[in-house]
C-alpha cells in the first residue's frame, strides 16, 4: 500500500508533449477540411504543420488563406480542435514513471486548461488507471486555476495527504513550481527548456531533465512514512 506521501504531477508539457495534442488536432481539422470542402487532408495536414513552425498560433488562418475559404469557418475548425476526441500515447518513460512510483506514493494529476479537453486527454493517454486523483483547476474557486492554491490543496484532501508530505512535479515556472511552493510543496521542475534566470530555478528543490530521474529525486524529498520513525 502507498505510504502517506504523495506525488502530483502537471499534465500538459509534463507527463506527455502538447504538441501531440497539437498535431492531433491538426489531423482532426484536415479530415474536417476534406469532408467539407473537398480540400486534400494530406495537403492540408502538410499546411497546418509547415504553419506551426513559422507562425505559432496562427495555423488555421494560413490554412484558410493557401485554400482560399472564407475566414469566417476559423472559429468552426477552432471548435473542431477543441473538441476532437484526441489521439494520443503515453510516452514509455511518463508510464515507467508513474508504475514505479504507484506502490510507495499516492499519486495525482493537477492540470489547468478547459476541463472538458483535459478530461478527453486523460481518457486518451489512460491515466485513469495509472492515478488516484484528477483535478481540473479551472473548476475550482474562481476558476482561474493554477497557481491559485485551491487546486493543489483539493488535490491533498483528496489524496488524504498534508502538503508537507507532497511533491509537485511539472513545467511552468509559476503556475506550478511557484503554486505548489506557496502551499508548503516541495517541488520537482521538468523545464521544457531551461531558463536560468527562471523563478523555478531558485524556488524548485529538484531540477531534472526526464521523467525517469523522478522517482530517484521524489525518494530524496520525502521519505517513506517508517524512515519518519528510525532513530
Amino acid at each position: 500500500m502507498a505510504d502517506r506521501r504523495a506525488l502530483l504531477f502537471d499534465l500538459d508539457d509534463t507527463l506527455y508533449p502538447l504538441d501531440r495534442f497539437v498535431l492531433s488536432g491538426f489531423r482532426a481539422v484536415a479530415a474536417e477540411c476534406e469532408r467539407r470542402w473537398g480540400v486534400s487532408r494530406d495537403e492540408c495536414l502538410g499546411v497546418l504543420t509547415g504553419a506551426f513552425t513559422r507562425v505559432r498560433g496562427r495555423e488555421l488562418q494560413v490554412l484558410v488563406d493557401h485554400f482560399h475559404l472564407d475566414e469566417s469557418v476559423v472559429p468552426t475548425l477552432v471548435e473542431t480542435i477543441r473538441e476532437h476526441v484526441p489521439d494520443l500515447k503515453l510516452p514509455d518513460v511518463a508510464a515507467t514513471a508513474l508504475r514505479t512510483l504507484a506502490s510507495e506514493w499516492r499519486l495525482g494529476i493537477v492540470t489547468n486548461g478547459r476541463p472538458d479537453i483535459q478530461r478527453r486527454k486523460v481518457r486518451a493517454l489512460g491515466l485513469d488507471a495509472l492515478v488516484t486523483v484528477v483535478v481540473y483547476a479551472h473548476e475550482l474557486g474562481r476558476g482561474a486555476g493554477k497557481p491559485a492554491a485551491a487546486p493543489f490543496l483539493t488535490a491533498c484532501r483528496a489524496l488524504d495527504v498534508d502538503p508537507t508530505v507532497t511533491i509537485f512535479v511539472g513545467d511552468d515556472p509559476v503556475c506550478d513550481i511557484a503554486g505548489a511552493h506557496a502551499v508548503g510543496m516541495k517541488t520537482i521542475w521538468l523545464p521544457s527548456r531551461l531558463d536560468a534566470a527562471s523563478p523555478a530555478a531558485a524556488i524548485a528543490d529538484v531540477l531534472v531533465a526526464s521523467l525517469a530521474d523522478v522517482p530517484a529525486a521524489a525518494h530524496r524529498l520525502v521519505q517513506p512514512d517508517w524512515r519518519a520513525h528510525v532513530a
